[in-house]
This record gives C-alpha cells, sequence and structure tokens, in this order.
C-alpha cells in the first residue's frame, strides 16, 4: 500500500511539476510588471491611492499572464470557447487581485502603513502569495480544463494520476454485468 502511495505522489509530481515550473515563470515576470507599475503609481500619478493604483498594477499584469499562461503553462489545456476562458481568467484574477487589494487595504488603513515599501510589502510580496495559490488551483480547476491528450508528452499524465483506481459501480452497471454473464 506505500508504494503504491508512493507511486501516486511520484506521479502527481511529474504531472504537475511543469505547469507549475511555467505558471512560475509567468508569475515571476507577472510579479515583475505588477511591481514596476504599481511603484510608480504610488510614487507619481496616483500618490494617494495606493488600492487603486494596485487594481491598475494587477489589471496590466492580469492581461500579460493570460495571454502567457494560455499560449505557454496550459497550452494543452487551452479551451476552445476562448471568450469563456478569457471571462472564467479574468473572474478569478479579480478574485486575485481583491486578496491582494484587501492586504494593501488592511496594510494602509487597520496597520497605518504609509511607505511605498510597506505598501509593496503587503501587497506584492503576501498578498501576491495568497492570490497565487488561489490563482494556480483556480485555473487547473475552471479555467484551462480542456484534455491533455493533444500533446504526446502529455497523453499518459492522466493514466499516472489514476492508474488502478477501483470503478465504483451503480446497481444499473451490476444488472448489466448479470445480463452480459448470462447470455442476455
Amino acid at each position: 500500500m506505500l508504494q503504491r502511495m508512493r507511486e501516486r505522489i511520484v506521479a502527481l509530481t511529474q504531472l504537475l511539476w511543469r505547469e507549475v515550473a511555467k505558471f512560475g515563470v509567468v508569475g515571476g515576470i507577472g510579479f515583475f510588471i505588477d511591481t514596476g507599475i504599481f511603484l510608480w503609481l504610488i510614487t507619481g500619478p496616483m500618490e494617494d491611492s495606493a488600492v487603486k493604483a494596485k487594481v491598475i498594477a494587477t489589471g496590466v499584469a492580469t492581461i500579460f499572464s493570460w495571454v502567457a499562461n494560455r499560449y505557454w503553462t496550459f497550452r494543452n489545456r487551452r479551451q476552445s470557447n476562448v471568450v469563456r476562458e478569457l471571462v472564467l481568467f479574468l473572474v478569478m484574477n479579480a478574485v486575485g487581485a481583491g486578496i491582494q487589494a484587501g492586504f494593501v487595504f488592511i496594510a494602509k488603513y487597520f496597520l497605518g502603513i504609509t511607505s511605498a515599501g510597506g505598501m509593496v510589502f503587503f501587497g506584492n510580496i503576501i498578498g501576491l502569495g495568497f492570490a497565487t495559490i488561489f490563482r494556480f488551483i483556480a485555473y487547473r480547476l475552471w479555467v484551462f480544463t480542456e484534455a491533455m491528450e493533444a500533446d504526446p508528452k502529455t497523453a499518459q499524465d492522466p493514466e499516472l494520476l489514476t492508474g488502478s483506481i477501483p470503478r465504483m459501480s451503480s446497481p444499473s452497471d451490476e444488472a448489466g454485468d448479470e445480463d452480459s454473464e448470462t447470455g442476455r
């Protein structure tokens, strides 16, 4: 049993490592886009509007992120309905942006932090950490959901995960099995 559990963990790691690594690269670039725009806005044209500046910076990084995730990270899982995929991506990113803006709000209005460094720490380090975990799970479960069989490198991934999981049969399946055994 422990050997099977170990095999499952290895299979899951093999399945996810490519997506996690690519997601990390896209996220890293998005982080620099987000942070650069956020810092520029809160030290310049939006000095008194840190929360709005965070939302704008996240919006620009989101556009980059959708394109990069669609055409690179989850290229084997893209939906054929681009509009539906984009809407779901934007909804999930809005939740992620809300998480990040929430941390900026807490820093500014509850903790009294007013420095640019403090805002970046709360919005782009702590908030981004929580938002990233949410986004990866949401993208994988709801946004990029098409089958991976199109790429030969990932064609066996679902089989690695499911292996020999016993199939739960319904009473109607069992009745059908009896019929096939008796020749009816």
